[in-house]
């Protein structure tokens, strides 16, 4: 077995004194994808957000790829990381949000050249290369030049994900990433993030409330309810054997 790729050691996260995450253990496995699932408020999507370092734990220790998020070692001893060992860190993750978050002043090829360059210092000509092969990748090979709003939303949803996976990070995090979309365009975005997942390229973390989708993908669905991992095992146990009640709760609002 492989050492995880990411850690979460007995997390804990609060705001203003309500706990949102009470000791959250989760070990991934490079390559490994997990469908992240549970009713809002339970905690999931505050769960990759200390990940992605937009929020900090209140207590628990957070590993990447060996090495240790949140602090760092200094003088033989462990202090809070800087903003350059975090943003080492960060540079291994990469994440797509419900709301695409693209420059609405810049083409499609710009958006994915932004971090290229002035995160990898790449040149502008290896940058367009290199954003002009990942947007083809995710079908966009015809629309390089164009501007969000000129994209649909499934579209823009397929640029933001160029745009991270062009950084080639060793962990995907996606976050409801069709939530803001209309249904007709929900499957062409779950299409790219199926071959993306069929690759076995990265690790990833998805935030669904698509359950066919999870079982398609997933390797390990994980339950979140009340800030506590209430249930966790492959597809199939989660999803269609298991008899915890708040769970099947949850999944009977899925059901047609």
């Amino acid at each position: 077995m492989s050492e995880p790729i990411i850690q979460f050691n007995n997390i804990h996260k609060s705001f203003d004194g309500v706990d949102v995450l009470n000791g959250i253990n989760l070990h991934i496995r490079p390559s490994e994808k997990i469908a992240l699932i549970g009713p809002s408020g339970s905690g999931k999507t505050t769960l990759i957000r200390l990940l992605m370092t937009l929020e900090e734990p209140t207590s628990g220790t957070i590993i990447v790829n060996g090495e240790n998020l949140w602090h760092m070692e200094k003088n033989n001893k462990y202090v809070l990381a800087n903003e350059k060992h975090l943003q080492n860190i960060r540079g291994q993750i990469g994440m797509v949000f419900q709301h695409f978050n693209l420059f609405p002043h810049l083409t499609a090829l710009e958006n994915c050249m932004v971090a290229l360059m002035q995160v990898q210092k790449k040149s502008e000509e290896k940058a367009k290369l290199l954003a002009a092969k990942m947007l083809e990748r995710v079908g966009l090979k015809n629309h390089l030049t164009s501007y969000p709003n000129q994209l649909s939303g499934g579209q823009q949803q397929r640029v933001a994900i160029a745009r991270a996976l062009v950084m080639k990070p060793k962990v995907m995090l996606f976050d409801e990433v069709t939530s803001a979309l209309d249904p007709e365009l929900v499957d062409e975005v779950l299409q790219v993030i199926r071959g993306i997942a069929k690759t076995g390229e990265m690790a990833m973390i998805l935030v669904t409330h698509e359950m066919d989708f999870a079982l398609d993908i997933a390797d390990r669905v994980v339950f979140l309810d009340g800030g506590v991992i209430a249930e966790q095992g492959t597809p199939k146990e989660v999803i269609e054997q298991s008899n915890n009640t708040r769970l099947q709760t949850f999944l009977h609002r899925f059901r047609k």
